[in-house]
């Protein structure tokens, strides 16, 4: 029987209700007579304290409140792949065909479409004994995605005692009939799933696989492992929602989750209009049919704000359990955790820092700890991996404020965007100094088998080049550069290549959006051998005047956007040129 009480109080997102002894905690309710979607965050005797995820405007005290008796779920089943959804899985193109520009209250409607047919091919047979997690059977639910309908996670198992044949099923159609202990359950091509409950998996790999973008500070300087964790911090204007675009658009995954969470609704019309236009550079077919659109934009309730996260997650973790990797990002956590702040502060309780609840570090580690690369359940035995990227808004920049710093604690990947970089037109505006990777021995190994064995040492090579003229900096300013001696000037001027060469990326330029790993590996090659040859020809009596005139250094500088992926040899004839190049100098200097 549904538990039903009556509103004493409204805050806002924020209702008070009493009666509510049976509720459970984060148990779904209907709220007042438009019947607005709610949960129960906080239950003191018979009163819940309940978050609503529309618009509270006209509630008032007595009306109902009734439970459903589940937690906030989605569905998931085929159809996800493309929707664009807001908070709590309602489907917008929907949303938007029942109420107008702006969305109305109460409107019920379901996640995808039930009554789509899709052609269901079993790969489970009758008497096939079946366990959680099983495929018995796939749908092809875009051109890019082979969707395997999954027995859900909670099932007990059993014998399959009857299993629909190839052909054209919609999702409500029972398709398999599976009997344990002389109870029979129909199985259909959905099931639902709490969204705060991480699904589970069997195994957890070691993040040993690199998740490669094709945006050289990341993968080369800063890389990401599949299944990792990273964050993105930056002032306002530093390229964030830029460089996260790259990201979803690049990431060699099979899925992408995209959520925009609280940011402006501008920002958030750009990526609604842009995505469906994009092509997936590997197919040419377009990107939506591996994407997954959250849209919650800043005037949209609080509260659904706080769900969208978790929304996210759970279709990253579904696509996962196929053996996929995914790739979920989220812009911006930063006002995901305003959203916990308000909820927080219209419940009164106590604040911690700047205003944040006090269980702000633990939502942030319970979110992050959701990625990873896992054996899923099941078989047959398949690998996937949820990568999360969060986006982080610090108010001015200002790193040490309570989101940023507890985000640091959970993550492996920092990218710390700089305002001074953006503005002076250095994107993506990674800098290198305050940025750090903790996969980089891991994958290591990766790039020393599959690109080159020198790879670690390259890259070691030319950070340390970049370190050290972030020293010498400093001397300059006080002295000016006549004080160096040449071979520490040399420093500066492979270091000021190597930011031109190598760390900035033209996310517009059709070559230079995306540089495949062994391309990578050969600006890295190109510049480090540069810096080798320059050292030895100034040991040999050359100037860094004679180093600087060397007609070479122009086409380094443009070899990133000059010389396609598939144009390798190109980089051979680069470093000859180079070779003859250093040889004339030393020549001059013998002769004379």
């Amino acid at each position: 029987m549904a538990v039903e009480g009556r509103i004493v109080w409204v805050s806002g997102p924020a209702v008070r209700a009493d009666g509510m002894a049976a509720a459970k905690m984060y148990e779904t309710v209907t709220v007042g007579n438009a019947k607005l979607i709610g949960e129960v965050i906080r239950l003191t005797g018979d009163v819940a304290f309940i978050q609503v995820y529309e618009s509270t405007s006209g509630l008032t005290p007595g009306e109902p409140v009734v439970g459903t008796g589940n937690p906030l779920s989605v569905l998931l089943g085929p159809g996800i792949i493309g929707q664009i959804y807001d908070g709590i899985q309602r489907p917008l193109k929907e949303l938007s065909k029942k109420s107008g520009s702006f969305i109305g209250r109460g409107i019920v409607t379901t996640p995808v479409d039930m009554t789509k047919k899709y052609h269901f091919i079993p790969t489970a047979s009758v008497g096939d004994s079946i366990e959680s997690g099983n495929i018995i059977g796939t749908v092809k639910e875009t051109d890019l995605i082979d969707h395997g309908i999954m027995v859900p996670p909670n099932h007990p198992g059993g014998k399959i005692t009857d299993i629909v044949s190839e052909g054209d099923y919609d999702l409500e159609t029972e398709i398999a009939t599976v009997e344990k202990d002389g109870q029979k359950s129909p199985l259909k091509m959905y099931h639902r799933w709490p969204v705060r409950t991480p699904r589970p998996y069997k195994a957890r790999y070691d993040p040993t696989v690199p998740l490669l973008t094709g945006q050289r500070v990341i993968d080369t300087f800063f890389p990401i492992a599949k299944g990792g964790t990273g964050s993105i911090p930056g002032a306002f204007g530093t390229g964030k929602t830029v460089t996260l675009h790259q990201i979803a658009k690049w990431a060699d995954s099979q899925v992408v989750v995209y959520i925009g969470c609280g940011e402006r609704g501008n920002e958030m019309t750009e990526v609604l209009v842009e995505f469906p236009h994009l092509k997936d550079p590997r197919t040419g077919k377009p990107l939506m049919d591996r994407t997954v659109l959250v849209a919650n934009t800043s005037n949209m309730p609080v509260a659904a704000r706080e769900a969208s996260i978790y929304t996210g997650v759970t279709i990253a973790e579904y696509y996962r359990d196929m053996g996929k990797d995914v790739v979920l990002v989220a812009d911006s956590t930063s006002r995901w955790a305003e959203a916990l702040r308000e909820m927080s502060g219209r419940l009164e309780e106590m604040p911690a820092e700047e205003g944040y609840p006090s269980y702000l570090a633990s939502r942030l580690a319970e979110f992050y700890e959701r990625a990873g690369r896992v054996k899923a359940q099941g078989s047959p035995q398949r690998d996937g991996s949820v990568t999360l990227v969060g986006a982080v808004s610090p108010s001015g920049g200002d790193f040490t404020e309570p989101v940023t710093t507890h985000t640091m604690r959970f993550i492996k990947t920092f990218w710390a965007l700089d305002a001074k970089l953006a503005y002076s037109r250095h994107y993506p505006s990674i800098n290198w100094m305050n940025s750090y990777s903790g996969y980089l021995a891991d994958i290591a190994k990766w790039w020393s088998k599959n690109i080159g064995e020198d790879w670690l040492a390259l890259r070691s090579e030319v950070y340390g080049v970049l370190q050290r003229e972030d020293t010498l900096k400093e001397i300059v300013r006080l002295l000016g550069p006549e004080a160096l001696p040449d071979e520490e000037k040399l420093i500066l001027e492979v270091a000021r290549m190597i930011k031109i060469g190598i760390l900035q990326q033209n996310s517009f330029d059709d070559v230079d959006t995306y540089c495949s790993p062994e391309k990578q590996y050969r600006l890295l090659e190109m510049q480090v051998e540069f810096y080798r040859r320059g050292q030895q020809v100034l040991k040999e009596g050359a100037t860094l005047v004679d180093i600087r005139a060397m007609p070479i250094i122009s086409s380094i500088l443009k070899a990133r956007m000059s010389i396609k992926d598939d144009e390798m040899p190109k980089f051979a004839t680069l470093l000859k040129d180079m070779d003859e190049q250093f040889k004339s100098i030393k020549g001059v200097k013998v002769s004379s």
